[in-house]
């Protein structure tokens, strides 16, 4: 990959294709390539320009942006970010798209000239991190696990950013119906969160929720922290509630894997700590922090991972006891949540 980011733009409107280009093309090290109005150019135009990134919308005619996501993550993978509108009927599309491989999601384009301004360098920075990403074929999913014995009275914490929505669904997926509560953080902009609850409970054993301010934390059940104004945490130990907590960012994110972390640190012995693939560093501190107490934690390894970062830093704090790949991570949690 050269030092220049090259991007092509997959969208079937004329406009919001001159309107990501103008927000890609005043960073110079990012290049646009190519404007696609529909995947069967694209395919075209991805054969013969090779991009770096491909930016890719949902709706479009001919063949929808799934589908054609489908085919390159099956024949050529390749950093994906997807962008689509905000719609109930967008988010659902987002979330799967997420789960068979997109690196990363945004919204589309709109408002004023400052939120517009704050769109474009979120957009910018996702490119270029998905350009340092490693996408590749998505692995079999593991085989869901029983319980195979005894489990501890633990809370199992979870932190993720890019890349993280398909390897929540395969972790997620393969645990069983008794496990420990979940608590989990992944970035994700506010209007995903509930769609990507509801779909996880769909395809796993474990009953997944969207966290609500005051819920109680009962075994076999996962709650996704939302995305939005405020912070997750856990309060009144492993029996004990959620608490969503108005604040400002903590490491560049709310809700921050930091805060999640922090809060289950208390528990000591009783926690396990678990981050997973993620640009930037926002969990390491909370890692470190439920490491000091007792806690076991885990980090994902660098060769399974989309984008090493969140668990790299970790790792280089301190904060992980051991690394496991994806696929062996469902065994290594129950096993610390083994009598």
């Amino acid at each position: 990959m050269s030092e220049t980011t090259r991007v092509l733009i997959v969208d079937d409107s004329p406009s919001m294709r001159a309107m990501l280009t103008k927000l890609l093309s005043s960073d110079p090290a990012i290049e646009v390539i190519g404007a696609a109005p529909e995947p069967h150019a694209a395919r075209e135009m991805i054969k013969t320009l090779n991009p770096d990134v491909v930016t890719l919308d949902i709706e479009m005619p001919g063949m929808d942006g799934l589908s054609f996501l489908e085919k390159i993550m099956r024949l050529r993978p390749m950093p994906v970010i997807m962008c689509s509108t905000l719609t109930a009927r967008g988010a659902e599309a987002t979330i799967e798209a997420l789960r068979l491989g997109a690196v990363d999601c945004i919204a589309k384009p709109s408002g004023n000239a400052q939120e517009m301004a704050q769109h474009g360098a979120l957009l910018r920075k996702m490119v270029k991190a998905a350009a340092r990403s490693s996408v590749r074929r998505a692995p079999a999913p593991p085989a869901q696990l029983a319980s195979s014995g005894k489990l501890r009275d633990v809370v199992i914490a979870i932190g993720a950013s890019t890349g993280g929505v398909e390897a929540l669904f395969s972790l997620i997926g393969a645990l069983p119906p008794d496990c420990p509560p979940v608590l989990v953080v992944q970035h994700m902009p506010a209007a995903f969160t509930s769609g990507f609850a509801v779909r996880m409970d769909r395809d796993c054993r474990v009953k997944v929720v969207e966290a609500a301010h005051g819920m109680t934390l009962q075994r076999g059940t996962v709650y996704i922290a939302p995305g939005g104004e405020r912070h997750m945490e856990l309060v009144g130990g492993s029996s004990g509630r959620i608490r969503l907590l108005p604040a400002d960012p903590v490491s560049g994110h709310r809700p921050s894997v930091d805060m999640l972390f922090r809060s289950v640190a208390p528990l000591g012995s009783r926690g396990v700590g678990v981050i997973l693939t993620g640009m930037g560093s926002d969990g390491a501190m909370g890692l470190r922090a439920m490491r000091h107490a007792g806690a076991r934690t885990l980090g994902q390894s660098r060769e399974s991972c989309v984008v090493y970062g969140m668990p790299r830093a970790a790792f280089e704090l301190g904060a992980v006891e051991k690394e496991v790949t994806l696929s062996a991570m469902p065994e290594a949690i129950l096993g610390l949540c083994r009598l």
